[in-house]
C-alpha cells in the first residue's frame, strides 16, 4: 500500500460518499478522509430523502460507507489541513502530519452550524429546532411553531413555514420588527410577531415546550425553525487558491454544475460550497462530481497512453534509420 491515489474526497457524508461510489465504481483508488462528524448528526431522523425516510442520518452514512469499502474504497480517520499542487496532481497534508498524494481532489467537507448563544438553543439544535421546513415541517404540521428572524428573508421564510401550521409565532428576537408591508403580510397570513428577545428555550424531557422572552412571556412552541450563519470548511480550497463569492447564505466557494471549481482537477459538493441543499441534492452533486473526476482521469490517462506510443514510434523509427 502507498499513499498515492487516482482520487482523494475530504469529507465521508452523503456527498462525499456519493463522490466516492462513482469513483471506486470505476476502478480508482480512492481514499476517503473524514473526521465523523456530519452536519446532521444531531437529528435523530432523516427525511425528505427518497427510500431513506425516517432513518437515522448515521444509519444511512454507515451504509454508504460498507458500499463504498466494498469497492475498495479506503477511509482515513482525521482531516485535511491544506493541499499543494505536487508533481503534476496535489499532495494533501493530515492533520497528524503524514501525506497524501492525489491525482485529483473531491471536497465535501461540509460547513458549520454557528448557533445563537441563546440558553437552550443548541440542546434543541437538530430536533426541536431546525432550519429546512421541508425536511422536518411535516413532522410537526398543525402544531405550534416559532419562527427565529435571522435576515432579509426572514418573512417570505416565515410564509414558507406558514403552510405547515395555522399556529405560527415570528420573533424578532430584539430587532426591529417587519415594516408596514411585510407587517400586514404577516397579519393577513395569521402570524403573531414579537420583538422582544430571547430569554431561554423550554424543554421537558428533551422535547421543545416554549420559548421565554425578555419581561417573562412564555410562548408554548412545539418548534422553531430558523436559519443560522453558515461557516464553509473550505480551508483546503482557500490555500489551492479558490475565492470565495457572495451568495444569499454568506460567502462561499463557486462551482459549476459537475462540481468543478476554478482549480484543474478539483471539484466541491455538497454543503461546502452549497449550503441550502439537503441530503438527496447533495447525493446528486457527488455523484455528478465522482464521475465528472473519473472523465477528467480518463482524459490523462489517454493522453499519457498516446505520449508513450508516439514516444515508442519516434524511437523505432530512429533505431531502423
Amino acid at each position: 500500500m502507498t499513499n498515492d491515489y487516482d482520487a482523494v474526497i475530504i469529507g465521508g457524508g452523503a456527498a462525499g460518499l456519493s463522490a466516492a461510489l462513482m469513483l471506486t465504481r470505476a476502478g480508482r483508488r480512492t481514499a476517503i478522509v473524514d473526521e465523523g462528524l456530519p452536519r446532521n448528526r444531531f437529528a435523530r431522523e432523516m427525511h425528505a430523502v427518497l427510500g431513506h425516510d425516517g432513518k437515522n442520518p448515521l444509519d444511512v452514512v454507515a451504509a454508504g460507507r460498507r458500499d463504498v469499502e466494498g469497492f475498495g474504497g479506503e477511509f482515513l480517520r482525521g482531516t485535511v489541513d491544506t493541499a499543494r499542487r505536487h508533481n503534476g496532481g496535489f499532495e494533501l497534508t493530515l492533520g497528524d502530519g503524514s501525506a497524501l498524494h492525489a491525482r485529483r481532489i473531491v471536497v465535501a467537507s461540509g460547513l458549520v452550524d454557528r448557533l445563537p448563544e441563546i440558553p437552550g438553543f443548541a440542546e434543541q439544535w437538530g430536533t426541536g429546532i431546525a432550519s429546512c421546513p421541508y425536511c422536518h415541517g411535516y413532522e410537526v404540521a398543525g402544531r405550534r411553531i416559532a419562527v427565529l428572524a435571522h435576515g432579509p428573508q426572514a418573512v417570505h421564510y416565515a410564509t414558507l413555514v406558514r403552510q405547515w401550521s395555522e399556529n405560527l409565532v415570528f420573533l424578532s428576537n430584539g430587532g426591529d420588527l417587519p415594516g408596514a408591508e411585510e407587517g400586514e403580510l404577516l397579519a393577513a397570513r395569521g402570524i403573531r410577531a414579537y420583538s422582544e428577545p430571547i430569554e431561554r428555550m423550554i424543554s421537558a424531557e428533551g422535547t421543545l415546550t416554549g420559548i421565554e422572552l425578555a419581561g417573562g412571556t412564555v410562548l408554548p412552541v412545539d418548534a422553531l425553525f430558523t436559519h443560522v450563519r453558515l461557516e464553509p470548511n473550505d480551508a483546503v480550497l482557500l490555500a489551492l487558491g479558490a475565492t470565495r463569492a457572495a451568495t444569499p447564505h454568506g460567502d462561499f466557494v463557486p462551482v459549476d454544475g459537475f462540481g468543478a471549481t476554478a482549480i484543474a482537477g478539483v471539484w466541491a459538493v455538497g454543503n461546502v460550497v452549497t449550503p441550502a441543499a439537503n441530503v438527496p441534492m447533495s447525493m446528486g452533486a457527488g455523484a455528478t462530481a465522482g464521475a465528472a473526476a473519473n472523465m477528467s482521469l480518463v482524459q490523462e490517462d489517454n493522453d499519457n497512453a498516446l505520449r508513450r506510443a508516439r514516444a515508442a514510434t519516434d524511437s523505432g523509427a530512429e533505431l531502423r534509420s
